[in-house]
Protein backbone atom coordinates (compact mmCIF):
# COMPACT_ATOMS: atom_id res chain seq x y z
CA UNK A 1 0.00 0.00 0.00
CA UNK A 2 1.52 3.27 -1.27
CA UNK A 3 2.06 6.13 1.57
CA UNK A 4 -0.10 9.01 1.23
CA UNK A 5 1.92 12.49 2.01
CA UNK A 6 -0.54 15.14 2.74
CA UNK A 7 1.29 18.84 2.32
CA UNK A 8 1.57 21.66 4.80
CA UNK A 9 2.75 24.79 2.71
CA UNK A 10 4.61 27.31 5.23
CA UNK A 11 6.31 28.94 2.67
CA UNK A 12 4.81 32.40 3.22
CA UNK A 13 5.27 33.12 6.72
CA UNK A 14 8.31 34.39 8.84
CA UNK A 15 8.78 32.53 12.14
CA UNK A 16 7.60 32.20 14.59
CA UNK A 17 4.56 31.12 12.30
CA UNK A 18 5.39 28.27 10.71
CA UNK A 19 6.28 26.50 13.63
CA UNK A 20 2.90 27.61 15.35
CA UNK A 21 1.18 26.38 12.32
CA UNK A 22 2.97 23.27 12.52
CA UNK A 23 2.47 22.51 15.93
CA UNK A 24 -1.40 23.08 15.62
CA UNK A 25 -1.50 20.56 12.53
CA UNK A 26 0.67 17.95 15.01
CA UNK A 27 -2.14 18.57 17.60
CA UNK A 28 -4.69 16.50 14.92
CA UNK A 29 -2.00 14.52 14.06
CA UNK A 30 -1.68 10.43 14.68
CA UNK A 31 1.47 8.23 14.96
CA UNK A 32 2.53 7.60 11.84
CA UNK A 33 0.71 10.12 9.88
CA UNK A 34 3.06 11.26 7.09
CA UNK A 35 3.37 14.97 6.14
CA UNK A 36 5.15 16.71 3.30
CA UNK A 37 6.23 20.03 4.91
CA UNK A 38 7.47 23.25 2.77
CA UNK A 39 9.52 25.95 4.76
CA UNK A 40 10.96 29.03 2.89
CA UNK A 41 11.53 31.53 6.13
CA UNK A 42 15.91 30.82 7.03
CA UNK A 43 15.49 30.69 10.66
CA UNK A 44 12.43 28.10 9.95
CA UNK A 45 14.94 25.61 7.62
CA UNK A 46 17.42 25.93 10.82
CA UNK A 47 14.76 25.02 13.91
CA UNK A 48 11.81 23.05 12.47
CA UNK A 49 13.86 20.05 11.51
CA UNK A 50 15.75 20.11 15.13
CA UNK A 51 12.07 20.88 17.01
CA UNK A 52 10.73 18.33 15.08
CA UNK A 53 13.68 15.43 16.07
CA UNK A 54 13.69 16.52 19.39
CA UNK A 55 10.17 15.77 19.86
CA UNK A 56 10.45 12.07 18.52
CA UNK A 57 9.06 12.57 14.92
CA UNK A 58 11.26 10.82 11.78
CA UNK A 59 12.02 13.78 9.70
CA UNK A 60 14.42 13.54 6.32
CA UNK A 61 15.26 16.08 4.06
CA UNK A 62 13.51 15.93 0.89
CA UNK A 63 14.58 18.37 -1.37
CA UNK A 64 16.70 22.15 -0.28
CA UNK A 65 17.70 25.17 -2.14
CA UNK A 66 18.71 28.42 -0.86
CA UNK A 67 14.63 29.49 -0.47
CA UNK A 68 13.28 26.89 0.00
CA UNK A 69 13.24 23.18 2.35
CA UNK A 70 10.91 20.54 1.74
CA UNK A 71 10.86 17.79 4.82
CA UNK A 72 9.18 14.43 5.40
CA UNK A 73 7.85 14.25 8.31
CA UNK A 74 6.74 10.63 10.43
CA UNK A 75 4.60 11.66 13.07
CA UNK A 76 6.32 9.71 16.40
CA UNK A 77 4.01 8.70 19.21
CA UNK A 78 2.24 11.22 20.55
CA UNK A 79 2.55 12.14 24.26
CA UNK A 80 -1.04 11.65 26.00
CA UNK A 81 -1.89 14.85 27.00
Amino acid sequence: MEQQWERLDLTPWRCPEPLIRLKLWLRGAQAGQSLLILLGDAGSRQDIPAWLRRQGHQVSLQQESDSRLVLRLVVGAMPSS
